[in-house]
Order: structure tokens, then sequence, then C-alpha cells
């Protein structure tokens, strides 16, 4: 077998290591899980050192049941999910589970932010402070945990943390950095200005580098834990959705990414950073150096289908609970799903909205049910694409990753609501994919990142709109727009959203409830 690469892809519940071959074939994959602690409503936190140890159970599983040896692996990067905190005192010992992208804890320190920076925090870092980011998070330690606070000198985010377990090296790459909103968008250094008006030491913050830089090697003493070779190389990594858009090939503004994994994403290539979106869609750098991506984000996209399952059909696998969702119709027989089950991100910053099915009557069967779930899922994504559109964007191809790309039936139903062609990947691996193929280039196997998409990013089929279910779509989508507001308690914040709405022509942000709203 001749040399490959591993990908490294740190999700939320667990972890996949996948061994890639110059010719971008997966050769070998083991995976390992890890547990979510939920120690209050709200919170969402882990253990990195569960992190570490399931890695390492994935790695040696890999080469113990594959024909892959360690000396065959030259190189490895990560994707990792993002905006989690870990921080270390000053022996890089871990101070406190780690606090996740999906925690809500910190909705008071957003508001001090905003309130204390205005449009002015949204300049610097190309987003609004959300709670689910990593900035609010450090606030809240400083706030909340005094004592943990005092002996905190860095932190860092989930993949950095692994990567400096594997090699002894500090580092964060600026893809994941931008996501604690405590970098300059325009610099893509850390913000002075921040940490100098939030108390926050200049020294907590990590060393940058770019996706593909070259960290360091295995150190011995995880090459002796993990069964991998000292000589094995180590690059930075991104965040998973860089990754994701890496594995994707998406290298044009003309192209978006769906992604439905625990969360939803659609995700879009940007040149440079002044595209101005007000903050409602997140602005990240880009794994591609010197180059960005925005996204939105739907916080139960994938969850919201897991959730039904496990409640409704546990005992089914999440094929069989898909597919009966042919069994009902179009629009679901009427019925409509909002997946807002764990509060809301784009284009609704709202931490306390919460999802529901609209329209039950007694005609209605389980296959509805599935049906709205999926549809919900997607008019959840359409907010985002019409969002791009309001703002100059003409996709002409959309690529689906993750759990939205298994189902047939379920990438004809995003081709429908986007009424956009609509691709999956030939070797879909999500920022599996995209972590490999950092190591590839960081190795030099390939020039570039672009370089690498043309041997690596092959689209499988294509799924068209249906002229007469996008008129269908079109008119449960309507229906769809008016639930957010609706749903929403009777008070005078809910009033002036309904008076921005009377006064737009168009589309409306209303920044009572950080959220965008279309006539």
């Amino acid at each position: 077998m001749s040399a490959v690469v591993l990908g490294i892809d740190l999700g939320t519940s667990a972890v996949k290591v996948s061994a890639i071959d110059k010719q971008g074939n997966v050769v070998a994959q083991a995976s390992a899980k890890y547990a979510l602690q939920q120690p209050h409503p709200g919170y969402s936190e882990q253990d990195p050192e569960d992190w570490v140890t399931q890695t390492t159970q994935a790695i040696r599983e890999l080469l113990q049941q594959s024909e892959v040896t360690a000396d065959q692996i030259e190189g490895l990067s990560y994707s990792g999910q993002m905006h989690g905190l870990v921080l270390l005192d000053e022996s890089a010992t871990v101070l406190r589970p780690a606090i996740l992208w999906n925690d809500t804890r910190t909705t008071s320190q957003c508001r001090e932010l905003e309130s204390q920076f205005g449009d002015d925090f949204i300049k610097i870092t190309g987003n609004r402070p959300l709670e689910g980011f990593t900035l609010p998070k450090l606030l809240w330690v400083k706030e909340n945990e005094p004592n943990i606070w005092k002996r905190a000198r860095t932190f860092l985010l989930p993949k950095d943390y692994l990567r400096y377990r594997m090699t002894g090296k500090l580092a964060m790459d600026k893809s994941d950095a931008t996501g604690t909103v405590l970098l300059d968008i325009t610099t893509s250094q850390w913000s002075e200005t921040l940490c100098n008006q939030l108390d926050i030491p200049l020294t907590l913050c990590p060393p940058l580098i770019e996706s593909t830089a070259y960290v360091g090697h295995i150190n011995r003493t995880y090459a002796q834990l993990s069964g991998l070779s000292v000589n094995t190389k180590v690059f930075g990594g991104a965040a998973d959705n860089a990754a994701g858009a890496v594995g994707a090939g998406i290298l044009s503004s003309d192209k978006a990414l769906v992604s439905i994994g625990t969360s939803g994403v659609v995700l879009k290539y940007e040149d440079n950073a002044q595209t101005d979106y007000r903050g409602v869609l997140q602005y990240e750098r880009h794994a591609f150096p010197g180059k960005y991506y925005s996204m939105g984000v739907t916080l139960a996209a994938g969850y919201s289908l897991n959730w039904f399952k496990q409640t409704f059909a546990p005992d089914e696998d999440f094929g069989t609970v898909v597919a009966s969702a042919e069994q009902s119709t179009i629009g679901a027989n009427g019925l409509i799903f909002a997946p807002y089950i764990v509060g809301e991100r784009a284009p609704y910053a709202d931490a306390t909205i919460r999802g529901s099915f609209i329209g039950v009557d007694g005609s209605h069967q389980r296959a509805d049910f599935v049906r709205a779930v999926l549809e919900g899922i997607i008019f959840s994504f359409e907010d985002l694409i019409k969002l791009y559109q309001h703002n100059g964007a003409d996709f002409k191809t959309i690529v689906s990753i993750g759990g939205g790309a298994k189902s047939a039936l379920w990438l004809q139903i995003q081709a429908d609501i986007f009424n956009c062609k609509v691709v999956s990947l030939k070797n879909e691996q999500g920022p599996g994919m995209g972590a490999a193929m950092i190591a590839a280039t960081g190795l030099g196997w390939f020039k570039t990142l672009a370089d690498c998409v043309q041997t690596f990013v092959h689209y499988g089929k294509a799924y068209y709109p249906v002229t007469a279910h996008v008129a269908q779509y079109q008119e449960m989508y309507r229906l769809y727009q008016q639930i957010y507001v609706q749903t929403q308690p009777i008070t005078a914040g809910l009033l002036e959203q309904r008076k921005c709405q009377r006064r737009c022509e168009n589309v409306v942000f209303c920044r009572l409830k950080n959220a965008v709203f279309y006539r």
C-alpha cells in the first residue's frame, strides 16, 4: 500500500479517523464516541480527555483492523467542532470541562458585549456576539469562576487541544480562531482592542497559524499510546465547516454548501472580508490562505431528526425512519415543523425560542411527522439561502453533505425547496476529507488546496427541482416564515418586531431580536 494521510474529524458526539491515499480514496476508517455533559439546562460540556482517549482508540483500531501501517502515514490534520472553550493553566493542564458551541448560558455576556461595543464589534470581528462563540464563554468564566480564571494561562479550541496532546505544540489555526470572535477579521490577528477593553490578557490567546502550516511531528508519548510513528508530520487543520467546504470543493461564490450534522450549515465562499452581512451570518477565515467564507447556522438540524427518532422510533434505524417519509406527501399533508428545539442562531439569534409542530390534526400519521421534520430542517436552510440571495448571491449548484446527503428523498426535497440543482459527493466524508486534504497539501503532494480539490473531490448524482413541487413548497414556506414571530411571547419586543415588518418593503434586520424578516 502507498503513502496515506489521516483526516481526524473531532465532532460533537464522536471522532472519525480516515486514512486517504494520494488519489483521494478512503482506504481505512475508524471512529469512537464520547459523552456530552449537560449539568444544567442550557449547559453543554465535554471532558477534553475524552477527545484524546477516543481519538487514540480510533487510531489504534484503524491500524489494527486495516492494512495501513504507521510508517505509511506521512501526515495528518484535523477538522474540529467550533467555538468550544478549553482553558489551560501554566502547566497546560485542563482547568474545567470544555464549554461547547451549543451551550447557551452566556446570553448576559452577549448583551454586555453589544452594549459596550455596538456595531464596532461586527466591524472588528465580522460577527455579532452570540452564545455559541468562545469570547462570551471566556467572559462567563471570568465573571462566574474567578478562581479558575486566575489560573488560566491559555485557551484552545477542541481540535487544537487534541493537536497539542499529540505534538506538545500550542497553536490555533485562523479559520477556527475567527469563530472565537476575538480575532480581528481584517488583520487576522488577535484583537488588542477587544482584549484591552475586556481585560483579557493577550497572552491568553495562543499562537496563530494557517490551516496547512506544519506544526510538528507526533511526539514520543503519543506515538507510544496510539501506535503512530514519530515521523508522522502534523498540520494545523481547520474548523469543521471550513474543512467541510474544502472537502466539498466550494471554491467559487456560485456554489453553496449545505451540511446537516448535529447542527445545520449553509456556507458560501467569499473572496475577501468586504461583504457586510451585518453580523446576521457568520464571517470566517477559510482554510484556503487569504480567503474567507460566510455561513448561517441552524442549531438543531440533524439533532431534530435524532430527537424525533430516539423519542418515537428508538428501535428503528435512521434509514428506515427517513424512508418512511415517502408514505407522506409534499408538505406532509399540511403539517409543518419548526426546528427550534434548542433555540436558534441564524437568521434568528434567539436562545429561548423552541420548536413546534403546526397544523396537527387527527388524520396525520407518523410518516407525516417524519416528512415534516425533514422539510422543516430544509425550510430553516431556505431562510439562509434567501438571505444570501437578498445580498446578491446567485447559486447555480448546492452541494449537500452530512445526513441530508444520505437519502435520495431528502436530496430531492432540498432541490425542490431551494429551487436549485443539488448534488452530493461520490466519496462523501464531510470535514474529515477536508482535514486529509489539508495534510496532503501540507506535505507537498499538491501545490495548493485548490489543486488537491481537482483530485480528491468528485460529485455524484444531481437532483433538479420539479416545477410543481417548487410551487407547493413555496406556499408551505410562506406559512413556515410566520411561525417564528407567532410563537414569540406577546411582549413589547414582539410588537416592535411587527412594527419593523410593517415598515419594510423587502427585508429588515430587527436589532431587538437580532433577526431578519422578509415580506
